[in-house]
């Protein structure tokens, strides 16, 4: 007996009409959607397209860019969680944006809305799945720093120097401005030949052999990457400076013993904002008294978290403090806070060196890993040269010392003066 249809009617087939006029609506909807994130953006100066449903936003002749959007599918993933889907889109190749990319993203920072409850619940998944444990703290890092030198060494500086650069003079080139660098934290730190240093987080080791062959001090040097520790203690072998510099493949949680100064550069980024009073601690039994320090890391104006797409692709678990942040954690520790430097536009000025350097190589870099791959740091890049351009990202040096720290400076004139008289003062009555 063959099954009744009676009380499950079949939907009639859609006809060549009703087709079109359902196509018609979509498009139409499509065209709203893409008229509401236009007229948002065109004081910007950005256009939107999206294929077969027509442009908005810039109405002008030369927009500063045009971003080309494929489908639906893609727009409504967009309007739901842009601060995500944006940059997993352009890393597939689904978006394209026309002309200049991190003058387009300066634009959107600078009129972006707040985060909403999509980006903002994906975003906290995050934080769950990249938490800064002893473990945790070693898959993250990985996941960004060992990915191999000779990567590395196609667009940063010949010193491999992963941090912001100090450019004394705008003409120098990004070598000479790494170099600086760290001779402004070193002239900072007031470093005296004999003295002990230990750095948290060394990167590829430049740092760490600067001050001991500038500065004659004993360093050691603590990192958890694999790829930069085994760089940087090959680099020491070659400069003969083995006896005088270790490189620790070890968290900054366990560093012990006291040393005359502590210095961590492009780290706290790293540290989560959960781990700060601990990160204190290290620096409150790794310093005596007389002891100083240095902190030099990205920040923000105010507490907030990183873009959700920089911590899914590149910096897992990264955080980036406030001023305030960063000084709350020192507080408890009873020392003097001797100088703070914004050195935001210097930061800028370093990502435009890279950018270049990474365009210039980007052939190379798709055939080591990929077309996405370039895509991904390309995005990268840009948005954070935009991020220092426009002011949502500053890169901060605390100079802090012991209540009994003799070496501390009348004026700047020590960062700055080619006879260093007044250092060699200090170094003469320290």
């Amino acid at each position: 007996m063959a099954p009744s249809d009676q009380g499950n009617p079949q939907k009639p087939p859609l006809t060549a009409k009703s087709e079109a006029a359902l196509q018609h609506h979509a498009n139409m909807f499509d065209r709203w959607l893409l008229n509401a994130i236009g007229s948002r953006f065109a004081p910007a100066g950005v256009r939107f397209r999206l294929q077969n449903s027509g442009e908005a936003g810039f109405t002008g002749d030369s927009p500063l860019a045009t971003v080309t959007i494929p489908d639906h599918s893609t727009l409504i993933r967009l309007l739901l969680d842009p601060e995500i889907e944006f940059g997993e889109a352009y890393a597939a190749g689904r978006i394209d944006v026309a002309g200049d990319l991190p003058a387009f993203i300066e634009a959107i920072f600078r009129l972006a809305a707040p985060q909403n409850f999509v980006s903002a619940l994906r975003s906290r998944w995050l934080d769950l799945m990249h938490k800064n444990t002893l473990r945790g703290s070693r898959a993250n890092i990985h996941r960004h720093y060992d990915l191999g030198t000779d990567f590395y060494k196609l667009w940063l500086d010949s010193q491999l120097v992963y941090t912001c650069a100090y450019f004394s003079e705008p003409s120098m080139s990004l070598e000479a401005a790494q170099v600086a660098k760290m001779d402004h934290v070193c002239r900072k730190l007031q470093l005296r030949p004999g003295e002990t240093v230990v750095e948290a987080g060394c990167g590829w080791g430049a740092l760490a052999l600067h001050m001991a062959r500038e500065y004659g001090v004993r360093v050691k040097a603590f990192n958890i990457s694999k790829e930069q520790i085994k760089y940087a203690r090959q680099q020491a072998k070659i400069a003969g400076l083995e006896a005088r510099v270790e490189f620790i493949d070890d968290d900054y949680r366990n560093i012990s013993g006291q040393y005359d100064a502590f210095v961590s550069v492009g780290m706290l980024e790293h540290v989560g904002k959960n781990n700060y009073e601990e990160f204190g601690r290290v620096i409150q039994r790794s310093l005596p008294s007389a002891g100083r320090g240095l902190l030099h890391f990205i920040g923000r104006n105010r507490p907030q978290q990183l873009n959700a797409w920089i911590r899914k692709r590149i910096f897992s678990g990264g955080y980036t403090p406030s001023l305030r942040e960063s000084l709350e954690f020192l507080e408890p520790l009873d020392v003097s806070v001797l100088d703070v430097e914004n050195l935001r536009m210097h930061y800028a000025w370093t990502l435009d060196h890279w950018l270049n350097r990474f365009e210039q190589s980007s052939h190379h870099v798709a055939k080591m890993l990929g077309e996405e791959f370039v895509r991904v740091w390309r995005l990268y890049l840009a948005g954070s040269l935009a991020g220092f351009r426009a002011g949502t990202m500053q890169l901060f040096q605390i100079v802090f010392a012991g209540k009994d720290c003799k070496a501390i400076p009348w004026t700047r004139d020590h960062l700055y003066s080619s006879t260093d008289k007044e250092l060699k003062w200090f170094h003469a009555n320290a």
